[in-house]
């Protein structure tokens, strides 16, 4: 047996804003996969996530009295005792959506009555989908806002306008040969999203941060969207300059120690900008340049992975 593929995602645009309202832009990045796989393989990472999934089956036959969404249960924990695992090439812990994948495709594999792509996806069904899938990927995280799985699920660009309106989108047509480039760069670390989260809502309480999210980060992160969305590029990097300057003053936590004096060297050069992949403290950072010769240039010693041409 070897289930349908669902990949990771990244999101451009949103992260800790999302959190608070603001506007965000998630896409589905297809260079990692996962599926769900049953054959007689006893490798280490095959048996980890079988036990895994016997934790997360019952989590799910918990919420499943909430009315809210149905499994099938006993055909997922008979798949699971005859050995069924998620086979990922996701990094775990890097911000691009490892646990989202694997929610999509139990919810694809299990559910009762599933909302499917195929079908007319109105913001109401969006919208039931989103909360279903944040409840589930609330076992990985504590707190999830329903998008990675959404976005693996549907394998659609997702523009949030606000917590209760989301549609999915197109995006610009991407031009192969522009020195414009979206990238990661590899932190070498994993970062874990709950003890981020706390950071963040720990500082939410302060009133001088709670202004500097709504004055600052919300702005820039919904005018990068905007720019982003409309293909509007020199503007989109006067915005993209701005949000890695305020999340350089205030999101230091979220920034591996090493990464500091880069981030700022992107600042002053121009020669790229980074912004943090999720939730940080590790794995990917997302960097912006008008053009990656310059870019790797400087940052070179470190691995890019290009994700988007302008």
């Amino acid at each position: 047996m070897k289930g349908p593929l669902f990949y990771s995602k990244i999101l451009l645009f949103g992260e800790y804003g999302i959190i608070k309202d603001s506007k965000g832009l998630s896409i589905p990045y297809n260079f990692f996969k996962g599926a769900l796989k049953s054959d007689d393989t006893t490798s280490e990472e095959a048996l980890k996530s079988n036990a895994g999934l016997q934790k997360f089956a019952a989590y799910l036959e918990e919420i499943q009295h909430e009315d809210l969404v149905s499994f099938d249960i006993a055909a997922l924990k008979s798949d699971i005792s005859n050995g069924m695992y998620f086979d990922s090439s996701i990094p775990q812990g890097y911000g691009i959506g490892s646990s989202g994948a694997l929610v999509a495709a139990i919810y694809d594999k299990y559910a009762h009555n599933k909302i499917t792509v195929l079908e007319n996806l109105t913001r109401e069904k969006l919208l039931k989908l989103k909360t279903i899938f944040g409840k589930m990927e609330s076992f990985f995280h504590g707190k999830s806002s329903g998008l990675d799985p959404l976005n693996s699920y549907l394998s659609l660009p997702i523009l949030i306008n606000s917590k209760d309106n989301i549609e999915s989108t197109s995006l610009p047509s991407q031009y192969k040969e522009g020195k414009g480039a979206v990238f990661l760069l590899d932190s070498g670390m994993t970062g874990e999203t709950a003890p981020m989260v706390h950071i963040f809502m720990e500082k939410m309480k302060q009133e001088g941060f709670r202004n500097i999210i709504k004055e600052k980060f919300i702005k820039h992160t919904d005018a990068c969207v905007e720019h982003f969305l409309n293909g509007d590029i020199k503007s989109l990097f006067g915005h993209v300059k701005q949000l890695s300057n305020v999340v350089l003053d205030h999101f230091k936590p979220m920034i591996p120690q090493q990464f500091h004096s880069l981030w700022q060297q992107g600042i002053e050069t121009n020669n790229y900008y980074l912004k943090l992949c999720g939730s940080g403290g590790g794995g990917y950072i997302l960097g912006f340049t008008e053009d990656i010769d310059k870019a790797k240039k400087a940052l070179a010693g470190h691995k890019l992975e290009v994700v988007y041409n302008f």
